[in-house]
């Protein structure tokens, strides 16, 4: 028995299976002048033995990032979502439809409108209620399905995106859990947290985005017994997905365990790498502050030192520093006037965006050095 409800069925039955200590909020990035000594709240990810969702096991923080650039990845990856659900029928000109969107920015408004949907404004009914990676942010799991469900017309369709857990798992991507975010889902999760308002999940797509999102669509169940044609999955993509989850392990404490060792063998790759380019002296820089940079380079314990700066396109963290560190927050023009040796890419999707945005780091002889190869063999990207 634990302490920790679960924030989708509030059982107290589960474990905690990620524990990476004392971490500064992950959306607070105070200015670089300011001396330090940030907050730091706990960090751990629990799982629910009755329902199977992983989630934060608290979270005393206060929500208030510097919003960050939307990647070229997150849009390209959005227009092919729209493409395939509009193949699959799902997205019928003229229909109703309402976003729930990520407060880091990015939205489907806009492609949905040029398809012949029309946006509801305030909390209306649609037929078309589209979640992108927003329902991980609230606290009450519970009643944030509550109120997506409720607002599905009906013979309409919910369709939720998320990070899924099957990644982060068979990627080791540890340094996903952050404060603000609540939930890391599977389908069997979300499956249990739906049915319990009469939806099934009728259709499922796989992205590599972050290592591996899906998007799943859900409708209510109808005909007796709760089957019906609504919740029909004809190509069988939906049983893949559970059967390869449950290959994974998704529900099981010790699989789940392993992100721990993944911390600590991540964090010591990078650490005895940079420590190794500095008595080389070869010069590296970071790129990207993004909020799952934060307890990677604490758990390494990295300082300006190793990396004088992180390079970054948003405006909003300029002039600001890694929270828990004393590394600055720089413009990426600061990458053409240091000439590293090398940049950390510290956000694997940007790869393909930042080489062509920043061609001069290869044209001066440095390399773009993505962090999660580390420790696996030869580095660099270049």
């Amino acid at each position: 028995m634990s302490e920790v409800a679960c924030r989708a069925c509030r059982s107290r039955d589960g474990q905690l299976v990620l524990d990476l200590g004392e971490q500064p909020a992950c959306d607070y990035f105070p200015p670089a002048g300011d001396p330090g000594g940030d907050p730091h709240y706990p960090l751990r990810m629990w799982l629910c033995a009755s329902c199977g969702l992983a989630q934060l096991a608290e979270d005393a923080t206060v929500p208030g990032e510097p919003r960050g650039i939307e990647p070229a990845a997150l849009v390209s990856q959005a227009a092919d979502a729209v493409g395939r659900a509009a193949a699959a029928g799902l997205l019928p000109a003229g229909a109703r439809v309402a976003e729930y969107g990520s407060p880091h920015g990015g939205s489907w408004l806009g492609l949905l409108s040029d398809r012949g949907l029309t946006p509801v404004p305030g909390g209306g009914v649609a037929d078309v209620v589209l979640d992108c990676f927003g329902l991980m942010h609230a606290a009450d799991q519970a009643a944030a399905v509550a109120e997506r469900v409720d607002r599905v017309a009906d013979g309409g369709t919910l369709l939720l995106q998320y990070h899924a857990l099957q990644a982060i798992i068979g990627f080791g991507q540890w340094n996903a859990l952050r404060h603000g975010h609540y939930a890391y889902y599977s389908a069997a999760a979300l499956a249990a947290m739906l049915g319990r308002h009469g939806f099934r999940l009728c259709r499922a797509w796989h992205f590599t985005l972050y290592g591996g999102t899906v998007l799943l669509a859900a409708r209510r169940a109808t005909g007796p017994g709760g089957r019906g044609p609504a919740d029909a999955d004809p190509s069988g993509t939906v049983a893949a997905l559970l059967a390869g989850e449950e290959r994974a392990g998704v529900r099981d404490p010790a699989v789940l365990g392993g992100l721990q060792r993944s911390a600590l063998d991540q964090a010591k790759h990078l650490h005895d790498w940079l420590v190794a380019e500095r008595s080389a002296e070869r010069t590296v820089v970071g790129y990207g502050a993004a909020s799952r940079a934060i307890s990677l380079l604490r758990r390494a314990g990295v300082d300006r030192s190793l990396l004088p700066a992180v390079a970054d396109a948003s405006p909003a963290k300029r002039g600001r520093r890694i929270p828990g560190t004393d590394i600055p927050v720089v413009r990426p023009a600061e990458l053409a006037a240091r000439r590293p040796d090398a940049v950390l890419l510290l956000l694997s999707d940007l790869l393909p965006e930042v080489r062509a945005a920043y061609p001069g780091v290869e044209a001066a002889g440095g390399r773009w050095v993505d962090v999660t190869t580390l420790g696996t063999g030869p580095s660099g990207n270049g």
